[in-house]
């Protein structure tokens, strides 16, 4: 990392009716550098970047690259000045091969007209072996997994000519065995003088991979600090403006009847190819129980089956003793089922909704919303301003559309919903995915209520941190079976191991 500024923003104002989301906030970018964009959700980061990145038009400031002020009217601006930017939610075709998607909008054309396909695919592999990016350029996007797609959409921008690289939540939908993978691919581009601004909740890799720290709350910049010298506790505290407990503290579990049951249960995916294998388990009312696995053994048609998102081919599910056959998503819910789904704009929102709206997507049709037909829109509005407080969603009130939110924003309001239907079991999964430390806080001190209050809570996450300090019970997913189970005491390495397959005992 050099000294050499490649970009100023100064004294940047972005309003929204009724929201200022930026207040005057100023960063500066180094060559080589990686720098980390903390805050918590709604602070304001997003919008700082999308006006970067020519999405929005700054209602004060200035913007300078290599020292000189420059103005973006759109997106195809930032890119032509060398500015890539990638999307907590990918913008792939999935239709189409990874070269064909990196290439889109500046294909490499043979006899004027037509793509030269082994021309775009010869480039991308060079790339791929430039950057050591390990995807295979004529692969379908939709064929291959996640952390890879990320690899496309950074690629996208390489090929561009980017020498500015955002980052928005890279991290938020890879394993952390893909997150290792794309430190390594961010540390190769640094070497390589391209500046990065990683925009990020989770502390511990913004501790790991970033040189410099910023940290806006509530739109206004707090600091700006090197990453020698600060901990998580430094950040949380200058994200949130107070204390944040960063462990879990509950008291034994005091557990009663068993609320949710799941016997031989055997599912397949949409390709036939059998992803859960037998499964059985228990969840008590008064008892979290957290499934560790690896992303990809199962846990998604697992959860798909208990919700009436997917049938199962066989086996028994069990709701506070009723027994569920093939239950549709309602019959679950009815059932007294709550979920908080891995994907929350696919399964959790609909995006066009209002806030209002999105609360009552499952009570609408029962009192106190409706009578006799007659929806009661006050009484929706009125729900949803009390759990929008309740629940410290940021960004709109009861009329605004769901889809404005940030992502951690939308994730507490599906979290709002879910919790507050009073469901005697509820699956939580990855439920503080893009949530920030405050916000992480909150709700893992809410599920610990809930199941202090007698609720069953099934936790399925990647973060083997949150599955370590939540769970009273832990059982291990391994290719579609419980290859093990513990009590809430056990360590991270026995856990490790089980994750991929390898059974051994850890002495004590």
């Amino acid at each position: 990392m050099s000294d050499e500024l490649v970009l100023e923003m100064r004294g940047i104002r972005k309003e929204f009716p009724g929201v200022v989301a930026n207040d005057d906030v100023s960063i500066q970018l180094r060559r080589g550098e990686v720098h980390a964009l903390l805050g918590e959700n709604g602070a304001g980061k997003s919008t700082l970047m999308n006006i970067l990145y020519g999405l929005y038009r700054p209602d004060a400031g200035e913007i300078r690259l290599n020292g000189k002020p420059v103005s973006f009217a759109s997106a195809s601006d930032a890119i032509e000045a060398g500015i890539g930017m990638v999307h907590q939610h990918f913008m792939l075709i999935p239709v189409m091969t990874v070269a064909e998607n990196v290439v889109l909008g500046t294909e490499p054309v043979k006899d004027g007209v037509l793509l030269d396909e082994a021309s775009a695919e010869r480039r991308v592999a060079e790339m791929a072996k430039t950057f050591n990016f390990a995807v295979e350029p004529g692969a379908l996007v939709q064929d291959i997994g996640v952390g890879q797609q990320q690899r496309v959409e950074i690629m996208k921008a390489l090929y561009r000519n980017a020498d500015i690289l955002i980052l928005d939540e890279p991290t938020a939908v890879l394993t952390p065995q893909e997150a290792q993978d794309l430190f390594e691919i961010l540390r190769t581009l640094r070497r390589e003088g391209i500046s990065i601004i990683f925009i990020s909740h989770k502390l511990k890799e913004v501790l790991e991979i970033a040189d410099r720290i910023t940290v806006l709350r509530r739109g206004k910049t707090i600091e700006t600090v090197p990453r020698e010298g600060a901990t998580e506790e430094s950040l949380a505290r200058a994200m949130v403006g107070r204390e944040v407990l960063l462990r879990v503290e509950k008291q034994a579990a005091d557990t009663g009847e068993v609320l949710l049951e799941v016997e031989d249960l055997h599912v397949t995916d949409d390709r036939g190819i059998e992803k859960v294998r037998g499964v059985s388990f228990q969840v008590r009312a008064g008892e979290i129980v957290g499934i560790a696995g690896v992303d990809g053994n199962g846990q998604t048609e697992l959860i798909e089956a208990l919700t009436g998102l997917r049938r199962a081919e066989r086996g028994l599910i069990r709701v506070g003793g009723r027994e569920l056959h093939h239950p549709s998503t309602r019959e679950a819910l009815d059932a007294g089922l709550g979920h908080i789904p891995e994907d929350r704009q696919r399964r959790g929102l609909v995006l066009e909704f209002s806030l209002a709206e999105n609360i009552a997507l499952h009570d609408y049709a029962t009192l106190p919303d409706s009578k006799w037909g007659w929806l009661f829109p006050g009484r929706l509005v009125e729900r949803a301003k009390r759990l929008i407080q309740e629940f410290d969603v940021r960004g709109g009130g009861p009329f605004t559309p769901a889809g404005a939110l940030s992502g951690g924003n939308q994730q507490k309001l599906v979290a709002a919903r879910e919790i507050s239907r009073d469901p005697q079991a509820l699956i939580a999964a990855q439920p503080t995915r893009g949530l920030d430390v405050g916000a992480i806080e909150y709700l893992h001190r809410r599920l610990v209520t809930e199941r202090d209050e007698g609720r069953a809570i099934l936790l399925v996450s990647l973060e083997l941190d949150e599955i370590l300090s939540l769970s009273d019970r832990i059982l291990v997913i391994y290719e579609g079976e419980i290859v093990g189970e513990h009590g809430g005491d056990v360590s991270e390495e026995q856990i490790g191991f089980e994750m991929v397959g390898v059974a051994r005992e850890v002495p004590a």
